[in-house]
């Protein structure tokens, strides 16, 4: 498959995306945002894919929004005066122009049933910053930046960060990285919460491959992804029994499904020999990922 912005490697299960616009810094482009949306949308359907790891060319991760684009450089609608009600159905094609192009690509992420890893090999700042805030972890480079920098431009955190951030952070923190639009070298942001710590620039990739295979190698692709978004989506409700509704349907399924291959191999002290497919869930999954807490 042919991409204009960015790179695609895939090596035993994992699959590297490269943002690829070297010469600026990966800047974030509207063709960069539905690449990336389209790749995290069909990986799901695709069994060869138990991870995902996003890096940057050359020095850079992503140098945030290309600023030199023709027109409103965010590719939105500026003819438009969109109000809250205009935004209640994301999928209608009206509204195409009026949502943040990094928030397609962040819901995307989120979605996704495979584990995402951020590689932040460089600088990452703007919407470079904002989408790695939806992958399941970060590792940064010891050269790498990070910088929520919307204050210095006049506009907001965008790509669903106010979702994201302070999840990962909490509220004070998020609201100083935010208002202050500070730029991070790797230690602060480790310090922060950012990413868990910092690798010399050859260890990165490396270390972003020993986690995916620590994540998904040798683990059903179902459970995986069940995982993933049980963790995600059922701290958001309001009582702990919304979560166990969807933790009995989800250990049900999987109990009836590799589960069965799961216990047969503890139990005769071998490897498993999982055969559920992340393409095809449970049947409750898209119900319930289409649910509105």
């Amino acid at each position: 498959m042919a991409f204009g912005t960015i790179e695609q490697h895939v090596d035993d299960g994992v699959l590297t995306v490269t943002l690829s616009r070297p010469e600026q810094l990966n800047a974030f482009t509207v063709t960069m945002a539905e690449e990336l949306e389209r790749t995290f949308r069909e990986v799901n359907d695709d069994d060869a894919i138990r991870a995902v790891i996003v890096t940057g060319s050359g020095r850079a991760f992503c140098a945030g929004m290309d600023l030199s684009a023709d027109g409103n450089v965010f590719g939105l609608d500026e003819s438009r005066r969109p109000s809250l009600a205009d935004m209640s159905d994301l999928s209608d094609p009206s509204v195409a122009r009026v949502r943040d192009t990094g928030g397609r690509v962040t819901l995307a992420i989120h979605d996704c049933r495979k584990p995402v890893i951020a590689a932040i090999n460089g600088a990452a700042v703007g919407i470079g910053a904002t989408m790695t805030l939806a992958m399941d972890a970060r590792l940064v480079s010891t050269k790498a930046r990070f910088g929520l920098v919307f204050g210095r431009l006049g506009i907001v955190p965008e790509a669903a960060s106010s979702w994201f951030l302070p999840r990962i952070v909490g509220l004070p923190r998020a609201l100083d990285l935010a208002l202050s639009a500070e730029i991070l070298d790797a230690a602060a942001t480790v310090e922060n919460g950012l990413a868990a710590t910092s690798y010399e620039p050859d260890e990165l990739l490396p270390a972003a491959r020993a986690l995916a295979d620590r994540w998904t190698k040798g683990r059903s692709p179902v459970a995986v992804a069940l995982t993933r978004q049980l963790l995600r989506r059922n701290p958001t409700y309001d009582h702990p029994a919304d979560a166990h509704r969807v933790d009995s349907l989800a250990m049900f399924w999987t109990s009836v499904g590799d589960g069965k291959e799961g216990v047969e191999a503890f139990l005769a002290k071998r490897a498993p020999d999982f055969t559920g497919r992340a393409s095809a869930m449970p049947g409750f999954y898209d119900a319930w990922i289409d649910e509105k807490p």
